[in-house]
């Protein structure tokens, strides 16, 4: 019987930890909803004890998903543990998830304790969590620079303990491949009753090598890869959650492993996270970036023709990515609207279709035809967006040759009507100073970046920005027809996103696994 890789989702936890990727409430129940659609084995739904913000939307999501399982972070402390337990036990499928870290430079340095205390620590924890819920997950942290033999005697305590999972974390991305599986091999072969519980891996990306050193593992044994869409995470990222699952399923021959996932929701989910971040994909990125199934070379074409085959090693079909896409215009009705959001993976209810659907025929009237990629634009403006305490009533500007660029601005600040002008160096750059000064705000400008949509000259123009205020980062993302109303509204969203990591502070300090 082929064996079972189960995935273990972390998006919503640690890939929410990307610089400026924090997400609301709302937007971690819509991605959390196409997750369970995609079928992840579990999903990380955050961290707790971190604040008031990540307790709500992990009940949220525990009380929501029906069948995928539901896991909250903990470190080994009671507290800890009570507020995971708090926050998933309505889930039909709860999961403690504790960590402590085992390398010697953690243990000397951060948590100031010897080897036998972290036993203890380790110990008492998976014990108690186990007293709350059968399924218990224990991660090393820095496991892939600790120590071997000790290693193995924290991973057999918490297995004694009644951990169903031990997890091999390369916490700084620091392992090689076959590094990586002869550790792994050395954690199977060498872990006291390491038969009774499932070994996991979790790995970064900071060498490149997050996806590899995945897929190096499960080689050898480990049964559950850790990863998050689009490997979004801290620094470099993580194991991308679409490179390990199509790599297994395309190389069967040599990984004869089967994972649960429905791969042709891989697209749709690859796109929710992009759109919900503001964090675009690489035109280049494996299996989900713009050019992964694009041909211009000659010889690739023709090859192409005779026998896709010849040139691809998956069919763009296989991960959701369908080239006879249904396209809308000005004239489609509810109906259509509805049947080609859910085949792109929104099951929108009655009142969320009603807001989508007004947006769409506003969008509708300034261009001819209307694709996925507006389609997804339209949801998120309609009841993804972050909440609005500055929103964009009115736009103006003046620019050209001779002309000193100005701007002149209305906002929305919490229901209040605000109006001003300003300078600026170019069109944008006055909208920007208008509306800083509008607002009050003095977020420093980090990246700005501009594409467009789809092809044609009337493509919607998407600009993402990044924003650094007081040490807070977000992103900001917006879209229009208008490159200059689409660079406003990206940069309103951004400080739309500062205010609301303004109003939930981390209440915990933020370490990772």
């Amino acid at each position: 019987m082929t064996e079972r890789v189960y995935i273990f989702d972390t998006t919503l936890r640690d890939g929410e930890q990307s610089p400026g990727a924090s997400m609301n409430t709302a937007e971690k129940l819509r991605l959390a909803t196409q997750l369970e659609k995609l079928g992840v084995d579990v999903l990380e739904a955050g961290f707790p004890a971190a604040s008031e913000g990540d307790f709500d939307a992990v009940s949220k999501i525990a009380a929501k998903l029906e069948r995928t399982q539901v896991a909250g972070l903990c470190r080994t402390h009671k507290a800890d543990i009570d507020r995971a337990w708090q926050a998933v036990k309505h889930a039909g499928n709860p999961k403690i998830h504790t960590f402590i870290a085992t390398s010697d430079i953690h243990l000397k340095y951060k948590l100031k304790m010897d080897r036998d205390q972290v036993i203890a620590a380790v110990v008492d924890a998976v014990k108690y969590a186990k007293s709350l819920t059968d399924q218990v997950e224990f991660s090393a942290e820095d496991a892939s620079r600790s120590d071997r033999d000790y290693l193995c005697k924290v991973f057999g305590a918490a297995i004694a303990a009644g951990a169903t999972v031990v997890n091999l974390p390369d916490t700084v991305g620091y392992a090689i491949p076959s590094e990586f599986a002869e550790l792994a091999r050395y954690v199977l072969d060498h872990t006291p009753d390491m038969h009774r519980a499932i070994l996991s891996v979790h790995c970064h990306n900071d060498l490149g090598l997050a996806t590899a050193n995945t897929l190096a593992a499960i080689g050898v044994g480990a049964r559950q890869a850790e990863v998050t869409v689009n490997g979004i995470g801290e620094r470099a990222g993580n194991t991308s959650l679409e490179e390990v699952v199509m790599a297994l399923k395309t190389r069967n021959n040599y990984l004869p492993v089967t994972t649960g996932i429905h791969t042709e929701q891989i697209y749709p989910t690859s796109r929710l996270v992009s759109m919900i971040t503001g964090i675009i994909v690489q035109p280049n990125k494996a299996i989900v970036g713009a050019n992964a199934f694009a041909h211009e070379a000659g010889i690739h074409q023709d090859g192409m023709l005779k026998n896709p085959m010849t040139y691809e090693i998956m069919q763009p079909e296989a991960i959701g990515l369908n080239a006879n896409k249904l396209v809308l215009g000005k004239h489609s009705g509810r109906h259509a609207l509805r049947d080609r959001l859910r085949d792109m993976g929104y099951d929108l209810s009655d009142e969320e279709l009603n807001i989508v659907f007004t947006k769409f025929k506003e969008l509708a009237d300034k261009k001819k035809h209307i694709v996925d990629e507006d389609l997804e634009v339209v949801v998120t403006e309609g009841i993804l967006r972050t909440t609005e305490y500055f929103k964009l009533e009115y736009l103006h500007v003046s620019a050209g040759t001779s002309v000193m660029p100005m701007a002149s601005v209305e906002l929305s600040i919490n229901g209040r009507r605000v109006r001003g002008a300003d300078w600026g160096n170019g069109p944008i750059d006055s909208a920007y100073n208008t509306i800083a000064k509008l607002t009050g705000t003095h977020s420093e400008l980090l990246r700005f970046t501009v594409s467009a949509l789809s092809g044609g000259t009337d493509a919607q123009g998407e600009v993402t920005v990044r924003l650094r205020e007081n040490g807070l980062v977000a992103l900001g993302r917006g879209s229009d027809p208008d490159i200059i109303t689409a660079s406003a509204k990206a940069y309103i969203n951004g400080l739309n996103r500062l205010e609301y990591l303004k109003a939930n502070p981390v209440q915990a300090s933020q370490q990772t696994i």
